[in-house]
């Protein structure tokens, strides 16, 4: 059994944190290090999402359990202020552009939504970030004719860094979309996922 399916076992009873919907960011210039007119190939590298305070814990209390889909992993931690979880996702392509800043980040790997108790289940992958249109998108359930969207990206934060065919972004923030809220809500019938919800924060590393 995975370590945060038996974790979530452990303190489901517990007094849990409850999820809020995040004000949106106040808009900013993103930093960058470095620039290039014209899109480059991506040539791997990863991505890692850290859930933002609380929303371990929310899903947990709903018992909804999120873990990785291979090659995504996942690593846990317990805080203070809750359950902290850190998938990453590999890298697989694309084509990007820092200035001005587009292009889309290929991964492989995804995260499995389930609840073991009623045995529903939601399944999202092979994301896609769009630099271009601020959104990360996924298929569902395995099926490559539903990819949707699913997070948009909060850049007003986010910083560029580049060392020598490697670039990163840190600080990023994903907000649940309406259409991942809605499906979220519609499979585990409840009203926990609000669109704009803040799930976390991402940084990518790419290499070029």
């Amino acid at each position: 059994m995975r370590a945060f399916q038996r974790l979530a076992t452990a303190i489901t009873g517990a007094a849990l944190l409850t999820v809020s919907a995040a004000a949106a960011a106040p808009a900013a210039t993103v930093h960058q290090a470095t620039g290039h007119a014209t899109r480059v190939q991506v040539q791997g590298g990863h991505t890692t999402v850290t859930t933002a305070p609380g929303i371990a814990d929310a899903l947990i209390s709903h018992h909804i359990i999120p873990t990785a889909i291979p090659p995504g992993t996942e690593h846990v931690r317990h805080t203070k202020s809750g359950v902290i979880v850190k998938f990453r996702f590999p890298v697989t392509g694309g084509k990007v552009s820092l200035n001005p800043l587009g292009g889309n980040i290929r991964h492989r790997g995804g995260i499995l939504f389930s609840d073991p108790k009623t045995g529903k289940k939601i399944a999202v992958s092979n994301f896609t970030i769009s630099l271009t249109h601020q959104v990360l998108t996924g298929i569902v359930n395995g099926n490559p004719h539903a990819r949707v969207p699913l997070f948009h990206l909060g850049l007003a934060h986010a910083v560029l860094k580049a060392h020598h065919h490697w670039v990163t972004a840190r600080g990023i923030v994903l907000r649940l979309t309406k259409t991942a809220a809605t499906a979220l809500n519609t499979t585990f019938a409840t009203t926990l996922f609000k669109p704009g919800l803040k799930i976390g924060t991402a940084v990518t590393k790419i290499r070029i």
